[in-house]
Order: C-alpha cells, then sequence, then structure tokens
C-alpha cells in the first residue's frame, strides 16, 4: 500500500510540473451571419462555432459569455453600480431605469453539438452548456446555435445611441465562448470591468441598413459591392434593396466588435512600413478639423509602438467614435470624440498601445488587470511625450502621484484582487493604471531603462498571440538582466507593501563621513545615494538590494561606486564616506525619483526647511 500511495503521489507531482511547464490554449473558430433593425435595434443571427480543445483535460461542460444580458435592471451590473460606494459616472442608477425597449439581452437557441442537442442554463451574463459528449484532449467540437439580441441604451461601453449620437456601438455582442486555461474556466459574470477571450479567427457577415456605415474588426471582404470608402478608386457602386451585408474576417484574434451609423466620414491613412489606418468618425463640423489632425499622429504612435514593442502583426487597424469613453477591442478601438485634441490624441495613443497589451499580449484582464492597464500607460505616457511634447522630463510623473494617493487614502488592495472584487471603483482605477504604470517606470530603476526597453521587446516576441501571466514577464526580466526579481513582483502586486527608506543620520567621525540609512517600510528596494560635495563635484553610491543577486548597469555620467549588499531584514545600513562632514552638501536617496518611496522627505540631508 506504501509502494501504491509513493507511486501515486510521484506520478501526481510529474503530471503536476508537466502542466505548469508546458502552455497550452484553446482554440476557436466562429462563422457567424447577423442581420440588424434599426428600427427596433434587435438583431437574429446564427453561429457556427469549431471549437478545439488543446488542454490536457476531457471537457463535459462549456459555458458562453452573454454580455448584454448585463443592461437589465437587477443585474449584477445595475446592483454593483448602486451599492459601491463610489460608482462609474457613466452608469449610477441608469440601468435600473430602463424600460423593456430599452433593455439589453441575448438569447440562444437551438444550441447543438455535432448536430445534437444540448441542455444549458442561463445565470444573468453566462450560459452553462451540459456537453452531449465530453471533447478529449486534441478533439473538436462544432457548435452550432441561433441567437436573439436587443441593443440597450447604450450606458457602459456598448449600446445604441451614445451621447455623441452613434448609432451603433457592438461591443461584446455575440453569444462568447468563456476561455478554459491551465486555472480552469474563466465564466466571469461581466459586471463592469474586464475581460479575457479565446483565441481564433472570425468569419463575420452583417445585413443591416444600406445608409449604415460600419467599421471594425477584421477585413472586410466585399468592400467592392459596399462602397463607402471601402471600394476600389474609380469603382461605380449600384446599391439595391433595402440593406447591404458586410462580410468581415479576423484572424487569429480574441474578440470582434463593430460600430454603425449613417453618418460617419470614413477617412483612411497608410502608416510607412505599416497597416493601413481607417478613421469612421461623425459628420459633426466641431470635431471634423481635430479627427483630420489625428490621422498623422495615429500613424506616428503606430511607428513608435511598433519600434518599442514589436511589429503590429494586422494589415489595418480602425479608430471609430462610439462607446462611452475609450475602449480597446481587436484591431480597432471605439472612442469618444467630442474632446479636445491634446484630449483625442491621448485617448488615441493609449487604446492604441492596447493592441500590443492586451490584443497581442492577452493577459486575463479579470486577474491581472494592472499588467494591460499599466503596461499600456507606460508606453503611450512615452509615445505622448516623445509625439506630442508632453510631460517629457518624465512621463510617468502622474503616475506616481496618483499612486501616491491611493496609499494615502487608506483604500488600497493587492494588485492582485480580481477586478470586480475592488471595494471603491477609485482604487482599481489607481491601482491597474497609476500603479501598473509604476510597475514599470520603477522596474527600470532596478534593472535599468535600456535592460528594460530589451524586456519588454522580448516579452512581446516570445508571448505575442499567447496568454502571458505576471510570472512569464518577471522571469522575461530577470533573463535579460540577470537579477532575481520575484521579491519586485511578490511585494508590488501581491500585498500593499509599501516602500520608505530614509537618511537616519549624517555624523562625522575621526574625518570620516558616516551615513546611517534605515528601512521604514517593509517593502525591499535597492539604493542609489547621490552625493554632491562643496567643490562640485559629484558621486553616485548604488547599495544593491541582497536577494536580487545583481546590480545594474551604470546609467549617468557621473562617477558610481558599489557599497556592499543591504539584507532586507536588517533595518539600518551605514555608509562610510572617506571625507568629512563639511565636504558633503547634499545627500540625496533616489536622484531620479523612480522610487516610489511614500515619504521622499527624509530621502535628503541636509532635510530641506519646512516653509
Amino acid at each position: 500500500m506504501r509502494h501504491l500511495l509513493s507511486l501515486f503521489i510521484l506520478i501526481t507531482v510529474g503530471l503536476s510540473a508537466q502542466n505548469n511547464s508546458s502552455y497550452w490554449q484553446q482554440h476557436v473558430s466562429y462563422k457567424m451571419q447577423v442581420n440588424m433593425d434599426v428600427k427596433n435595434y434587435k438583431y437574429t443571427g446564427s453561429q457556427e462555432l469549431v471549437y478545439t480543445n488543446n488542454s490536457p483535460d476531457t471537457l463535459k461542460k462549456v459555458f458562453y459569455h452573454l454580455y448584454f444580458n448585463a443592461f437589465q435592471p437587477g443585474s449584477e451590473m445595475d446592483v454593483n453600480s448602486r451599492t459601491i460606494a463610489d460608482p462609474d459616472g457613466r452608469v449610477l442608477d441608469r440601468i435600473s431605469k430602463l424600460q423593456p425597449e430599452e433593455y439589453g439581452f441575448l438569447k440562444v437557441m437551438n444550441l447543438q453539438q455535432n448536430g445534437k442537442d444540448l441542455t444549458s442554463d442561463v445565470a444573468g451574463t453566462i450560459l452553462e452548456v451540459t456537453l452531449a459528449t465530453p471533447i478529449a484532449p486534441g478533439a473538436k467540437s462544432t457548435f452550432t446555435l441561433n441567437f436573439q439580441g436587443q441593443v440597450p441604451l447604450q450606458i457602459r461601453r456598448s449600446g445604441r445611441n451614445n451621447k455623441e449620437g452613434v448609432a451603433l456601438s457592438m461591443t461584446q455582442w455575440y453569444p462568447k465562448m468563456a476561455e478554459y486555461d491551465f486555472e480552469g474556466w474563466h465564466a466571469d459574470p461581466y459586471i463592469g470591468r474586464e475581460f479575457h477571450g479565446v483565441w481564433g479567427d472570425f468569419d463575420v457577415t452583417i445585413t443591416i441598413d444600406k445608409k449604415y456605415i460600419l467599421g471594425g474588426s477584421g477585413y472586410l471582404q466585399n468592400g467592392d459591392a459596399i462602397g463607402y470608402g471601402y471600394e476600389t478608386p474609380g469603382t461605380k457602386i449600384k446599391r439595391k434593396g433595402k440593406t447591404l451585408s458586410w462580410h468581415f474576417i479576423a484572424p487569429n484574434v480574441h474578440d470582434f466588435t463593430w460600430a454603425a451609423d449613417p453618418d460617419y466620414i470614413h477617412d483612411t491613412l497608410a502608416v510607412p512600413d505599416g497597416p493601413m489606418l481607417h478613421f469612421l468618425y461623425k459628420n459633426n463640423p466641431k470635431i471634423i478639423e481635430n479627427w483630420k489632425k489625428l490621422q498623422p499622429k495615429t500613424a506616428q504612435f503606430m511607428t513608435f509602438f511598433n519600434q518599442k514593442i514589436g511589429a503590429y502583426p494586422y494589415k489595418q487597424y480602425s479608430v471609430i467614435q462610439g462607446g462611452d469613453g475609450g475602449m480597446e477591442y481587436a484591431m480597432c478601438t471605439l472612442i469618444t470624440g467630442e474632446r479636445s485634441f491634446g484630449s483625442l490624441a491621448g485617448v488615441t495613443a493609449h487604446e492604441l498601445a492596447h493592441s500590443w497589451f492586451q490584443h497581442i499580449l492577452a493577459t486575463n484582464e479579470s486577474k491581472h488587470e494592472w499588467m494591460d492597464e499599466g503596461f499600456t500607460s507606460y508606453i503611450s505616457a512615452n509615445a505622448m511625450a516623445e509625439i506630442m511634447d508632453r510631460n517629457k522630463e518624465n512621463p510617468h510623473t502622474g503616475a506616481y502621484q496618483s499612486y501616491m494617493r491611493l496609499v494615502q487614502s487608506g483604500k488600497e488592495q493587492p494588485q492582485t484582487t480580481h477586478s470586480d472584487r475592488y471595494a471603491f471603483n477609485s482604487a482599481y482605477g489607481a491601482s491597474a493604471y497609476s500603479k501598473g504604470q509604476v510597475f514599470l517606470a520603477q522596474l527600470g530603476y532596478i534593472i535599468g531603462e535600456q535592460q528594460l526597453a530589451e524586456v519588454l521587446k522580448k516579452y512581446y516576441d516570445t508571448w505575442k498571440f499567447k496568454h502571458p501571466t505576471p510570472n512569464d514577464f518577471k522571469r522575461i526580466a530577470e533573463n535579460i538582466s540577470g537579477m532575481q526579481l520575484d521579491w519586485y513582483l511578490t511585494d508590488w502586486t501581491q500585498t500593499t507593501n509599501q516602500i520608505e527608506y530614509g537618511i537616519k543620520s549624517v555624523v562625522e567621525k575621526n574625518g570620516t563621513t558616516q551615513i546611517e540609512l534605515h528601512r521604514n517600510g517593509l517593502m525591499p528596494m535597492p539604493i542609489e545615494l547621490f552625493v554632491l560635495y562643496e567643490d562640485g563635484t559629484k558621486e553616485l553610491i548604488y547599495i544593491p538590494l541582497q536577494m536580487m543577486r545583481g546590480t545594474k548597469p551604470v546609467e549617468y555620467k557621473i562617477n558610481r561606486s558599489i557599497a556592499k549588499d543591504w539584507a532586507w531584514a536588517i533595518p539600518n545600513y551605514t555608509l562610510t564616506i572617506e571625507k568629512p562632514l563639511k565636504a558633503i552638501k547634499n545627500i540625496i536617496i533616489d536622484p531620479s525619483s523612480r522610487m516610489a518611496d511614500v515619504n521622499p522627505i527624509n530621502n535628503i540631508y541636509p532635510e530641506p526647511t519646512k516653509e
């Protein structure tokens, strides 16, 4: 019996190790035909979905997202918005006041697996399906269904007739297979935040009133029949009947989005050595000038991201007026368009950057929202600094300030908090966007800016078209830098530990100066100590963190010396300078201000006088 138990444990451990070290991901192939009635905003459709189970598990159930069901009184999104301490101003209690003809809904009928009827159960925005035949590892199943939907009055991201008059913002609009990965199913209810999708291919045909102009994910296959700026130059279009069918194909994406309006202007601009950009926006005289100015800037942003992260892999990208602010989707974004030019450029830079940090590097946003929002905020801030000359000296100052406000608020939760489990919307925003942005900016302080740039490119090259986790990013940073960084990922993202170092005392002893530093916070960091002498000379003393097991390259054109390591569990550290105290003018911890020290006032000697 003991031998059998030992064998069982050995086999279990071996399987666990294999599953944790062997990457796999599921695959979907959608084919959908949709008919949209623009008079009552109802639509019907059919869907054929070929699902490939690349996991090592046999699947007995599958789950679909029915996102539009969130836009009904009494839904989780509605109740959460009415009970959270600081509701999103775009939602508030608006869902509870919707009338039946303004609801959103998505209903599934005639669901089959390989021609066999299936039993299913709807719980809010999730459809749970019991399979007729389990799907074995490596096997495929074909699911077919019909669906009916009603487009809600626009409230959050999706919907009809948004505040700027865009008719249809069709995001998260179809029955969408939930993701199954090494953690299991991710059938999260739609409460208002983030997404996680299965990589695959989409073949979508949308039949709609012929006056409407469409844009979104995928490549239009019948532009010469449709027109509206999609036809070959010189082609004469004759539109017969009351409707047109728009046929799109989107390869290797994890979502499909479209928008439509009868009053869209459609412009295009080719990026040098890059994709074709499409711009669709309302024929509103108040915004046309800004949208024309936006187009060359978007091309510059695309080139910047190509250079700093890696080549955008698709042949087109669309910037579309719609939605309720700015939200990224596969091969496109929906943004509100009645903005100042600076705001329009800023939101476009941010959403375009999401094409890399979410729609190519497809993290699970629900669990690791700081990776897509924070990384996007980091790289788009750099782009705005270079292209729009905004905060050029330190593009990340605002993110550090936002993080400090979060700490001072007492509302901070660890970044491992599920995106729907934050007690405050403001805490979620500061954690995902600002603290996530600081994660990268501060990593540049730890490993060096040049090595950080190499990490981002290697991360993209290694994990594009996959679902990377925080540990995957950390391992690449470790391999590039030669440092151990588990302490950084753990403390910064899995706790609310704070960085707080200070200069405790500076005294002269036997003609030398002894500087005593103190770690007041729980989170460790390596220390850069800048010394300015009375004769004008400068010195940077680098104190590595012992558990880091390495040092970063020289970054500044001033003399740098490396002191002995500082072990985290020892709160005090004494440094001796072989000069008398009178020879020293200033001492500063972290002169670059890239370390998110929550109390920087004690980082300076002599301490600044309080006015």
